[in-house]
């Protein structure tokens, strides 16, 4: 118990006897039991709200971990190319280079249909 054995325990006891006498002892037993059993109910709520608080932490330590592995993760990934246009995938496929209208290279002042003429 609190390191008291039992001599010491009826020294405390032949104590109280004295000091309260053999009336008041009984209900003075009686309120130290019910002090001691609020006591262990109060403790034992306390420890349980800790464990809750914990068990609730650590579930979100845990969602922020499979948070920051998703990000990671799509970080990591190879980009999406979904964003070209049709000719440009089928092109790339293909090896060759897409032609899309209005991208034909310029020629500085000579097009097609008005090359010099004569020599």
């Amino acid at each position: 118990m609190f390191g008291i054995g039992m001599p010491e325990l009826i020294v405390i006891l032949v104590i109280a006897l004295l000091i309260f006498g053999p009336r008041q002892l009984p209900h003075m037993g009686k309120a130290l039991g019910r002090g001691l059993a609020e006591f262990r109910k109060a403790s034992q709520e306390l420890k349980e709200s800790l464990e809750n608080e914990m068990r609730a932490a650590e579930a979100e330590v845990q969602a922020a971990q499979a948070e920051i592995k998703k990000a990671g993760d799509e970080l990591a990934a190879p980009p999406d190319l979904s964003l070209e246009s049709e000719p440009a995938r089928d092109a790339a496929s293909q090896g060759t280079p897409a032609k899309t209208p209005g991208t034909e290279p310029r020629h500085a002042g000579v097009e097609e249909g008005n090359k010099p003429h004569g020599g």
